[in-house]
């Protein structure tokens, strides 16, 4: 088998959204990003998308098996989003998404027809389990709608399900802050309630000054406080069921030791190299997902339009990155570590998915 990642995500659209969430690199009321983009003249970023046919084309015979349109930005509002979904079938690939839950352009129903038969999973951006938190935090958005949004997602997802089809797993994806934590409990109970399958969440990357008391590892008080809910949460989610009976499940939410305000794990390894891959928006490689000129700090590795991720996975200097990578302090400070059992958790249930697959 060629050497590569089980997982690519593609930046195809990171300068489109329709919305201003306060915590986000790019479009946050906070960032200066867009407006710096459009003073100086620059266009939007949009990916071209036969380079997506090209990489999953070199990708046959390697270890891939999801891709995740852009992460930045809201994906359903690159034009030939459908053109994507269409490869996820040609390819034999899921579509893992990442989407704010307006569902522009088709609406909710009609995005679950399409991206339901061949999606892993669908992350809904969630914060809060009030309108007034949800929506500070969501700039433009309507909560209401969005979780009207959600219930006739999980609907559409259903009855594909019943009808024998594929299951796409439906995430409230959550950014643990100060200005929602007290809602965590009781978001957890929402999404139990309306069959959404998994809460996944991960700690504030702090991107802008306005941000950085909304940060839950900023002092060992904030800690304090994040471990208190989190254990709420825990036991809180033991006793919850969806509405078929199934468990809610958590991911990242566990009580934190004092030393997370400089690293969050301190054992913590990276789940990222040698697994997955990341294409920006103009064809670079990067090796994760941390903030852009944070990850640039990591080398040059060239861009997809001359190179395969087989050539990228063999070179030397992604090697010596994947041996050498905690010398980084983007890597030691990173909120994206996770503990080596729940890595190697990962790694086997992707070989199982292999060895079924064959």
């Amino acid at each position: 088998m060629k050497k590569g990642p089980w997982r690519i995500t593609f930046d195809t659209n990171p300068d489109d959204c329709n919305l201003h969430c306060i915590m986000c690199e790019e479009h946050s009321v906070y960032s200066l990003c867009q407006v710096n983009r459009k003073k100086e003249g620059r266009p939007r970023r949009r990916m071209d998308i036969q380079l997506i046919r090209k990489i999953l084309q070199e990708a046959q015979g390697s270890p891939l098996k999801e891709i995740i349109p852009s992460t930045m930005g809201e994906p359903l509002l690159f034009k030939q989003f459908e053109d994507v979904v269409d490869m996820c079938r040609e390819f034999n690939v899921k579509m893992n998404l990442t989407t704010n839950g307006t569902f522009p352009k088709y609406g909710a129903t009609k995005w679950a027809e399409k991206i339901v038969p061949v999606g892993s999973d669908v992350k809904i951006s969630w914060n809060g389990a009030t309108k007034e938190t949800s929506e500070k935090i969501m700039v433009g958005s309507s909560f209401e709608k969005r979780l009207q949004n959600v219930k006739d997602f999980i609907a559409v997802r259903d009855r594909v399900a019943n009808e024998g089809g594929n299951f796409c797993r439906v995430t409230f994806q959550l950014t643990f802050m100060e200005i929602s934590l007290n809602e965590l409990v009781d978001t957890i109970k929402l999404a139990a309630s309306i069959g959404v399958n998994r809460i996944k969440g991960h700690h504030l990357w702090v991107f802008t000054q306005e941000m950085i008391s909304q940060s839950l590892r900023k002092d060992a008080i904030s800690i304090k406080k994040w471990n208190k809910v989190a254990q709420e949460a825990i036991e809180t989610a033991k006793n919850l069921r969806l509405p078929n009976g199934d468990p809610i499940l958590l991911e990242n939410i566990y009580p934190l030791e004092e030393s997370a305000i400089d690293e969050l794990i301190v054992e913590g390894v990276c789940p990222f190299l040698g697994k997955e891959a990341w294409v920006s928006a103009e064809g670079r490689f990067n090796p994760c997902c941390a903030p852009d000129k944070d990850r640039k700090t990591l080398g040059d590795f060239g861009f997809m339009y001359d190179q395969s991720m087989e050539n990228v996975f063999n070179s030397e200097k992604y090697q010596n990155l994947i041996h050498q990578y905690m010398h980084y302090p983007i890597c030691r400070k990173c909120n994206m570590r996770k503990k080596q059992e729940d890595v190697d958790c990962q790694t086997q249930k992707m070989a199982g998915s292999q060895s079924s697959s064959k």
